[in-house]
Formats: C-alpha cells, structure tokens, sequence
C-alpha cells in the first residue's frame, strides 16, 4: 500500500465521518420527525446517491411513503408521499423485506429492471426507474423494523457497492433512533396535554352572562405548562373569574396549577372576602404546602343583576392585565390592584380595583403566552392585543377566543389559556351561557 492508498483510505473515512456529522446535526436540529427526515433525505440525496426516501409502516397494514429527495440529476419519483398495502405474507420485493428486517440489500443490475419492481404494488413506488443501482436498509427502532431507507444512483454516477453497506447501516440507525425519540417525545406531549386539558374545569351556567375558555398549547416547543382559567359562582351568588399561569413548562407545572386552583376554589368558596384578601391567604396556604412555587394570577368577582349595571373587583397577583372590550370596538387594559406574584412573600399588602362593565361588552383574561414574544417590547405586544380584539368586538366570546389564538397564538412559544365573558344588553339577559362554547 503507497501513500496514494493510504491517502484514499483517509479521505473516504473522513467523507464517512462528515455525512454522519451532518445526519445527526440535521436530526438533532428538531424534534419533528416529519422535518427530521426531509432534512436527512436531503443530505443522503447528495452525498450518497441521487436519489433518497423513507417509508414507515403504517396503521391498517399500510407503507407510508414519508419523504422523498433527489438531486438535480436524480431521476423524477412518480410520487413524493403515498399509501400503499403491505402485501401479506412472504414477498419478494425488496422494500417489503426491507420492511420486515431484511438488509441492507443491496440492488443492481437486473434487481432493478422493470420485471424485477412489477413483484407487487409497491415495486414502482420502492425504487425509481432509471435507477442503476440501490441500498434498501430496514430503519429499527427497539429491535423491531418501523421502516425502510432507499437510496439510488443512476445515469453515470459510479453504483453503489458493499463498501457503501456499512455507512448506510450507520445512517439508518441514527434515523431509527430518532424516529423513535420523536415518537415517544409525541405520545408524552399528548400524555400531558391531556392530561393539562382534563385538570381545567368546565364553565359555570349563568343565565346572564355568556363565557367561553380555550386552552392552547405551545406551537413551537410543544410543551404543556402551568396555564389555567376558572369560574364558579359563590355562595353568594356572585361569579369569580380567575386565570393564572404556575412558573414551569412541565408536567410537574400542571400538575402544580391544579393544586393551587384547587386551594383557590376553597379559600373563595369558604371565606367570600374581597379578592385581595383571597389572594393573601392564597400566599399563606402557598407558602405552608407547597414552599418554592411561584404564579401569576387574576383573580376576579363579577356583580350585578340582569338588568345591570355591572362591576368587577378584582386583584392581579404579577399577570397581565384584563383587556375590556366594548360592543362598539373601544378597548381598554383595567391597570388597577397591581401587585407581586402568589408565593413571593406573605408581608407585603395587595391592593384590589373595582371597574364598571358596559353592557354588550366583553372582558378578556389571557396568560402571557398570548402577547409576548422574544425580542418584542411589553407594550408593542399589548398594543397588539388590543388592534386584535377590538376587530372581534361583536363575535361570540367562542369565536372571539378562537380568533385570538389564530391569529397571536400560532408562533407562541408558551402554553395560552384564555377566558372571555359577554355582558349581557342593558336590561335583557341573554340567556345563552354554554360551558362547552
């Protein structure tokens, strides 16, 4: 062996290492797996062949023709994504052994003839024509074939060989592992959000007064939190309003904000004091059981007759302030009973507000998911708010709600809950409150 071999020898070994760099950057660089494989089928197609897919297997016996890339000179596939049946029993078709854990295998010459793909249905969509060569390796993940990756050369690219079996054996079970890290991030992600939505109440019937709450998500971290809405009426007969958001994005948060709005429902149910006095004992209470926890929260009590007038008392514990809407557009943010966080401290007083409700009017109650974004200054992100809901004045608070987060949720990078009520008109109930609108 010359220093020419040994030089070859380096180079292919350093060409081996950069594509698996790239893979792994392309697959750690998010944690959707759609997005994953278009980037991994992208790299493959360029540095490996001229042509790349992925096929996953499918519910109802199903392949799943999942993304598919080519370069330049690659040849065209008939299709990008496609559903095909997984033939039952043995079958000679390459991918469908690939599928059922054969491989790598590796196919040339009369292995890609239009003969050789007419095996079963899923012949033509395997492999392109005018493949001259290919590598069809099975994607495991836990021991168990998910899947197949193809990658083909044609035209006057050199075929691909058994030198190339054992980098795509590497790409694959890089990709296997990912595909099954993005799958088991998912089930958790609707594990928790599930959980999170079963924890949040049902709205009260008020035969005045018309509510609706959305919780959302996050769009871009796909987290749940500790964001949560309430209402109930008091024996009283008044009806609080309530949102807050516990410190966290976990599963630990939400389960943090049901304890919390749970102690709430009580401390209010029971001592029917004005709503700085109940956030003072909420503090206490936080501070004997659950030390360390930190939460915004508004915390709300809405009074009048059918016939009106109405007004809210209302304490605001570190939370972003209720925005009032009125039927003709005007928009308000109510600034008073500003005061620290729940949990800070017990030794400093909270002050409350008192605001007059107009009829036909609506009042919003967000968490902070809803306005801020990184980079944006509090009050362009407020103003924003405002511009948006004075647009949706006269919608039902469901469509109201629904609005909102269309149009200031999707890039959020925070969970949002969100709790809107409808002043009935002066002298007429409405009579259309829905927990479930």
């Amino acid at each position: 062996m010359d220093e020419y071999d040994v030089d070859a020898i380096l180079q292919q070994a350093l060409d081996r290492l950069t594509v698996l760099a790239d893979i792994n950057a392309a697959l750690a660089g998010t944690l959707e797996m759609n997005e994953g494989l278009r980037r991994v089928t992208r790299i493959a197609a360029r540095r490996l062949g001229d042509w790349c897919a992925v096929d996953l297997l499918a519910e109802k016996g199903r392949i799943e023709r999942f993304c598919a890339s080519r370069t330049e000179s690659g040849p065209q596939p008939h299709e990008e994504h496609a559903f095909l049946p997984l033939p039952p029993g043995p079958a000679a078709d390459p991918l469908v052994r690939a599928l059922r854990g054969a491989g790598p295998l590796l196919l040339t010459g009369s292995d890609l003839t239009s003969e050789g793909r007419e095996t079963s249905q899923t012949g033509e969509a395997g492999i392109v024509a005018g493949a001259t060569s290919a590598v069809i390796a099975p994607l495991r993940a836990r021991r168990e074939a998910i899947g197949a990756l193809t990658v083909s050369r044609s035209g006057d690219h050199p075929p691909l060989t058994e030198h190339d079996l054992p980098l795509i054996e590497d790409v694959v079970q890089r990709i296997g592992l990912a595909i099954d890290n993005a799958r088991l991030h998912r089930q958790r992600q609707r594990i928790a959000e599930r959980l999170q939505r079963s924890l949040l109440p049902e709205l009260p019937h008020v035969d005045d007064l018309h509510m609706a709450a959305r919780y959302s998500p996050s769009h871009t971290t796909a987290e749940v939190g500790g964001d949560w809405y309430d209402s109930f009426v008091l024996p009283t007969g008044s009806t609080t309003l309530i949102i807050g958001d516990v410190t966290g994005h976990d599963l630990k948060a939400a389960v943090t904000m049901s304890h919390l709005r749970n102690m709430l429902r009580g401390i209010a149910s029971d001592r029917q004091e004005p709503p700085e006095k109940i956030l003072h004992r909420m503090d206490v209470a936080q501070h004997t059981l659950y030390p360390g926890t930190t939460a915004t929260c508004i915390f709300a009590v809405i009074h009048g007759s059918e016939a009106g007038p109405w007004e809210l008392d209302y304490a605001v514990a570190g939370h972003p302030p209720p925005l009032l809407v009125t039927h003709d557009g005007d928009t308000r943010y109510l600034n008073g009973g500003r005061s620290h966080l729940l949990g800070a401290t017990t030794d400093l007083p909270r002050p409350s507000a008192t605001a007059s409700l107009p009829a036909q009017s609506t009042l919003l109650l967000y968490t902070d998911g809803l306005i801020e974004r990184r980079g944006e200054t509090l009050d362009r992100s407020l103003r924003r708010l405002r511009q948006h809901a004075a647009a949706l004045a006269r919608e039902t608070p469901g469509d109201f709600c629904d609005e909102l987060l269309a149009g200031l949720a999707l890039d959020s990078a925070d969970d949002v809950a969100l709790l809107a009520l409808r002043l009935p008109r002066a002298g007429r109930p409405e009579n259309t409150a829905s927990p479930a609108d």
